[in-house]
């Protein structure tokens, strides 16, 4: 492939990191609307129910392409498990069992647990340069995090989801670049809409059905308020978003493209202050431009080889 055509493709990667950040900053806002009135798992439930409904519609109208093969689902499914099903699992029921800054800390370790893992799994080896500014990035969020007032601390029960949280969103992303060798960004974000849509509704309706609710799974929908949050989780976060996060991972090394996801931190701060009157503090703008730089530097210093996906000589 011509070397312009490769830079092309890279530069719409990083672009596509800087897209998914943004959508997924807001992502706190209108979860944070939807769940005055319906629960976390109710929530989940309704979003990718949306998402995998409207990608299907897309698919029959053939505007999307999804190729279907023997044996595929031995590689999305290991992409689809880690995230979204086990990953929002396991976030949702561990900040019941811990406080949202504990959260916010434990998510911040991410990019570390995928830099480690890459490096071993994907031979793919940060430089010492992105090193020092991919720990510059997660110090930022981590004073974000600590300079709060203390909300109290949480058990030893959240820890241990919220790690399970950081180890499954890890193992997506080189899980996800793997399946970029033989899958499109496309697929991946299809099967994975797939694998939310039926987990969560599953759960969600043997939940109601335990407690008697059943008519509450079409009965919340009376409260117009929810609309437009899921209308925004289920289609530009869910569809959106993850078929960005797949289309970087398609062409940027794993800890590359998984340092962008530390930009939704500031975008969650400023949302919160322009839109639900949070108040700014100096450790917003320390830690702030602490992330910028440490993101910057990540992309600045990465080794130049060709980050396109490797064809699979079985894909059909």
């Amino acid at each position: 492939m011509p070397r312009h055509a490769v830079d092309i493709m890279n530069k719409t990667a990083h672009l596509a990191g800087v897209a998914f950040s943004l959508i997924f900053g807001f992502t706190f806002l209108f979860s944070k609307t939807a769940l005055a009135f319906l629960s976390p798992i109710g929530l989940i439930s309704y979003r990718f129910l949306l998402a995998f409904g409207v990608f299907e519609i897309l698919r029959l109208a053939g505007v999307i392409k999804v190729r279907f093969w023997k044996g595929q689902w031995k590689i999305w499914l290991p992409v689809a498990l880690c995230e979204p099903v086990l990953y929002f699992l396991f976030e949702t029921y561990g900040l019941q069992w811990t406080t949202s800054g504990e959260a916010g800390m434990m998510i911040a370790l991410i990019p570390i647990f995928v830099t480690v893992l890459s490096a071993f799994l994907l031979r793919e080896k940060p430089t010492r340069l992105q090193v020092l500014f991919i720990l510059l990035s997660v110090v930022g969020i981590l004073l974000i995090q600590l300079a709060k007032p203390a909300e109290g601390t949480g058990s030893i029960w959240g820890f241990l989801l919220l790690m399970g949280a950081v180890l499954t969103a890890a193992f997506f992303n080189i899980f996800s670049r793997k399946a970029s060798r033989s899958m499109t960004p496309t697929e991946i974000t299809y099967f994975m809409m797939l694998s939310a849509a039926v987990s969560f509704n599953v759960l969600y309706v043997a939940r109601l059905a335990i407690q008697g609710r059943m008519e509450d799974y079409f009965g919340l929908f009376s409260h117009g308020e929810i609309w437009v949050p899921i209308l925004y989780l289920g289609i530009v976060a869910s569809i959106g978003g993850y078929f960005l996060v797949n289309l970087a991972l398609s062409r940027l090394p794993a800890h590359v493209s998984s340092i962008y996801s530390n930009l939704s931190t500031i975008v969650a701060v400023v949302a919160g202050a322009a839109l639900l009157q949070e108040t700014l503090a100096w450790f917003h703008f320390v830690g702030g431009m602490m992330i910028i730089v440490g993101v910057y530097g990540t992309i600045r210093f990465a080794q130049k080889p060709g980050s396109q996906p490797i064809p699979d000589p079985h894909i059909r």
